[in-house]
């Protein structure tokens, strides 16, 4: 064999080493490392998979080690594609993905990236998925044959290495050495993520049956009409999500300083209009996006935390808060969902009788980031086709604020209410950015635009209420899940604030035992009740108190 082609086969079967020796030793959290830590030293482990397979093929005659290296080969192509998956999901949602469950979720996210960045972002995104789904197994694949069979050539020296890497192996297990916090240098980490993936299966028929039992069991399914809700009968009430709402969001010293003041002022302001408002915390089931589990659990009263459960649900004829006012014939239920531009056929399991999405609310201005709607656009469309009709009943609507949603740019600006027209105008807002592609190049940056796209929704619906609301007006507003990781870190809790602002006093009344705070801000001492139970507590305060089942 000529030196230059044996040059090339130690350089591939170099190369070959290197894929197989990263795709062992790579944490999926290596995106989430503690401060400070270096990603470089993640890389100094001894992988226990290596050495069992080096130690099996060893031992194989020809035609069955050619096999096995190949199953190992897909095997490991498979978990790298996996543990790849995984490192988006952690950084995006703060969880692994989950192999049975999660499916639904890439459509979710190539449609986000069709919103916000377009449709030809969006099918580069798809053929970048769809290449690696097809190049890393298969490269996988061809890189540990080639191994095998150099180790077959050279078995001596391969049994020697194995031999001493197994003894370091088991040295630096005793001691349990490592280099960053939770990643230790004797590594088992390729076999951890596949018994992790496969005990994801049975997991996964188990909880069904558990979600079958958890959603039968619903003390409000037969509630007459008359004992539901009765102590809101005659108002308007409005439940209003702002996206990306989180605790962090108040508590956190690098993003509270306009939001916790924004909040004092509105409270100062909503005060001096004759409004009270008291504030707690709710823990949702999701993090960083999946707003809809947010939506299904609030509105349930059951805990919605993966498509399984969430399909499983709207299949259903649950009582929801929506379908519970629904029944009663006394309000008109309205859904507002401007981030919703595809067919919605949940509509009919929530009880809405009327929808207005992206199509509907007559917008026709440009798209500020993920949001098709700026928020006051969202708020003025309602006002002047549902909230403002001459001679209506009462509503029940809820609205979804997203001008929070990631990317956080470009960030509409509040105008004059009769300023909005048809949305036209908000183009030279647009025209200035700054876009996304800009800011996210610089991390503080992204907080930045983050917390003041928080204000801006919530200022913006402070400032409705302040324009149009009156006497009978009774609002929830709630965050649905905390941001993203690259606002919050990796440790923030799920936690998202809950207020209720109503001019009646005697709304507000009926909460007292809930021990929330006053004004529009929880203190970090306010009741956090997991989103699940909201449902049940609501019905319970407001329906009669003799006739009505407790709440959770």
């Amino acid at each position: 064999m000529s030196r230059p082609r044996r040059a090339a086969g130690w350089v591939l079967t170099g190369l070959a080493a290197l894929v197989v020796f990263l795709a062992l030793v790579v944490p999926d959290q290596v995106l989430r490392l503690p401060a400070g830590s270096s990603p470089w030293a993640t890389l100094v482990r001894v992988p226990l998979e290596a050495l069992v397979a080096a130690a099996i093929l060893l031992v194989l005659p020809p035609r069955a080690r050619t096999v096995t290296a190949t199953v190992l080969g897909a095997v490991l192509g498979v978990l790298t594609v996996l543990k790849i998956i995984d490192m988006g999901f952690q950084a995006a949602l703060s969880r692994p993905f989950d192999p049975v469950l999660d499916w639904p979720l890439l459509a979710d996210g190539y449609r986000y990236v069709k919103g916000s960045s377009g449709s030809a972002a969006a099918f580069g995104a798809v053929a970048g998925a769809v290449l690696l789904a097809v190049s890393v197994p298969a490269g996988m694949l061809f890189a540990v044959r080639r191994l095998a069979a150099v180790a077959s050539r050279h078995r001596d020296a391969a049994r020697a290495t194995t031999g001493v890497a197994a003894v370091a192996w088991l040295v630096l297990a005793v001691l349990g050495a490592s280099l960053v916090p939770g990643v230790y240098v004797a590594s088992d980490s390729a076999a951890l993520l596949a018994r992790d993936n496969v005990l994801k299966v049975p997991a996964a028929v188990r909880d069904r049956h558990e979600f079958v039992a958890q959603e039968a069991a619903d003390a409000f399914r037969d509630a007459p009409p008359a004992s539901l809700l009765a102590g809101l009968r005659g108002k308007d009430v409005i439940f209003a999500f702002v996206e990306s709402y989180g605790r962090s969001a108040i508590e956190d010293p690098v993003l509270n300083k306009r939001i916790t003041a924004m909040l004092a002022d509105g409270t100062r302001q909503l005060d001096a209009a004759g409004y009270g408002s008291r504030s707690g915390f709710l823990t949702s089931p999701t993090a960083g996006g999946g707003s809809w589990l947010a939506h299904a659990t609030f509105q349930s009263g059951v805990w919605i935390d993966n498509e399984q459960r969430y399909r499983k649900l709207v299949s259903g004829d649950r009582l929801t808060l929506t379908s519970a006012f629904h029944r009663t014939q006394a309000w008109t239920t309205v859904g507002v969902e401007p981030g919703v531009t595809y067919a919605w056929p949940e509509a009919q399991f929530y009880g809405y009788e009327k929808v207005y999405d992206s199509h509907t609310l007559g917008y026709h201005g440009p798209i500020f980031g993920w949001g098709p709607v700026p928020d006051q656009f969202t708020l003025k469309a309602f006002t002047d086709q549902e909230y403002a009709r001459p001679g209506r009943a009462p509503i029940m609507a809820e609205i979804t604020l997203v001008s929070s949603h990631m990317p956080w740019a470009p960030i509409p600006q509040a105008v004059g209410w009769d300023e909005l027209g048809d949305g036209s105008m908000y183009q030279a807002q647009w025209q200035r950015g700054p876009f996304a592609e800009e800011v996210w190049k610089d991390p503080a940056r992204v907080r930045a635009n983050y917390a003041d796209s928080v204000v801006y929704s919530i200022g913006t619906l402070l400032s409705w209420i302040r324009t149009y609301g009156d006497d009978n007006l009774v609002m929830v507003l709630l965050g649905d899940h905390q941001p993203p990781p690259i606002i919050v870190g990796d440790r923030a809790s799920r936690d998202v604030p809950v207020t209720v602002i109503a001019h009646d006093p005697a709304v507000l009344d009926r909460i007292t035992s809930w021990g929330w705070n006053s004004g529009l801000k929880p203190g970090p001492g306010a009741p956090v009740w997991p989103m699940d139970r909201f449902r049940d507590r609501f019905l319970t305060a407001f329906g009669p108190a003799a006739a009505t089942p407790g709440g959770k």
